[in-house]
């Protein structure tokens, strides 16, 4: 089970081969080379957390003036619809019916129908 999981992994003789190619190759300079590489590293892992942090605020601004702009759910709530939701054709306002004919200024009285 374990072979089948590190297929193509370097096993024991392996690494010493590659350990042995490697001072060969960089001899006295081995230790320079390893901490210019964990230099590297560690530069590279700051390059990925600053980008990952400006997406983060970017994705907050959004979030922030996209709150800004939603109205509020109660007031649109209370308001009519101008257009009818099922012709789409715009709707007209409801006049406040008289309290007093115009003509003659006496009382109106309502009807129940």
């Amino acid at each position: 089970m374990l072979n089948t999981l590190a297929i193509g992994m370097p096993q024991g003789a392996e690494w010493i081969v590659i350990a042995a190619l490697g001072l060969l190759i960089f001899g006295k300079r081995l230790p320079e080379v390893g901490r210019s590489l964990g230099k590297g590293i560690v530069e590279f892992k700051k390059g990925l957390k600053g980008v990952q942090d400006e997406v983060t605020q970017v994705d907050e601004d959004i979030d922030h003036q996209a709150s800004k702009r939603l109205p509020d759910p109660a007031a649109t709530v209370a308001e009519k619809p101008k257009f009818d939701p099922y012709t789409g054709k715009p709707m007209e306002e409801e006049k406040p019916k008289p309290k007093f004919d115009p003509y003659t200024g006496k009382p109106v009285e309502e009807t129940t129908a």
